[in-house]
């Protein structure tokens, strides 16, 4: 595997943190308050989580692993950006909680990381970052408890492959080929001061699920959503608070998947 898309993508979200912690996107001031960063979509699978030890992968700077910790987990948030996980361990110790996190590329996580999990949980623009799925998995499944849950949520593949006005086809739905790009700005403020090279994959649902059963983890839940909760794309409109949908394409358009994945013998 050429590692040289771990540097290309680390500068990109080394830079992007800053951005967003002080951007409405993120809501900072409400989220120290003692708001959830959590959205409905995930909450319903996760359930009750008091007591249960969860890994959070890719946890950017870790508002959701922070909200966890919230509603009682013990918590370990992983990233591989050095400014995230900084942040992240600040937050911890301001709001005075227990999470742990790790600054580690998710395929290098197991030799770093010797623990097992109630629940492994990843959400929203994550995997896109990782060409191989089926060691993505792996490391999913090592991690897991046998009888443990794995949870995902996040856009729809169909997304990847339209251009940024969702005018027309641009990428391939099947993982063909590296995406690489110039991302001007972010997604929480398009005009921000950022240009700087991505490297990304599309990762299509028969990839994606079959590499996780591969690893000896059953489908429990399979969802699709018209919605997403993030105003994350151009000329979306907000039907109702926290469900925005495409102008022009208002429960046409899949914006969001959710899997529940158990780990059996």
């Amino acid at each position: 595997m050429n590692n040289n898309y771990l540097e290309i993508n680390r500068r990109l979200w080394d830079e992007r943190v800053g951005h967003h912690v002080s951007s409405d996107f993120y809501k900072m001031g409400d989220f120290i308050a003692g708001s959830s960063s959590l959205n409905d979509i995930e909450l319903q699978l996760l359930g009750d989580v008091r007591n249960k030890k969860i890994l959070h992968l890719q946890c950017h700077f870790g508002q959701d692993t922070l909200s966890l910790s919230r509603m009682g987990a013990k918590v370990t948030g992983v990233d591989f950006s050095e400014r995230a996980i900084a942040k992240a361990k600040e937050l911890n110790e301001q709001l005075g909680l227990d999470a742990k996190f790790i600054c580690c590329d998710i395929y290098n996580l197991p030799a770093q990381l010797d623990e097992q999990f109630d629940i492994v949980f990843t959400s929203y623009g994550t995997i896109g970052w990782l060409p191989d799925m089926k060691a993505w998995a792996g490391v999913v499944s090592k991690f897991l408890l046998e009888g443990g849950i794995f949870i995902i949520a996040d856009f729809h593949p169909m997304v990847w492959m339209y251009n940024e006005t969702f005018s027309e086809i641009k990428y391939s739905y099947f993982n063909t080929e590296l995406i690489e790009e110039t991302e001007t700005g972010t997604y929480t403020d398009r005009n921000a001061a950022i240009e700087l090279k991505s490297i990304g994959w599309n990762h299509n649902f028969a990839e994606i699920i079959q590499s996780l059963l591969s690893e000896s983890l059953q489908l429990q839940v399979f969802a699709e959503y018209d919605y997403s909760p993030y105003n994350v794309f151009p000329a979306m409109t907000e039907l109702s608070p926290g469900r925005f949908q495409l102008k022009g394409l208002e429960g046409k358009f899949p914006l969001v998947y959710a899997l529940k994945m158990k780990k059996v013998s």
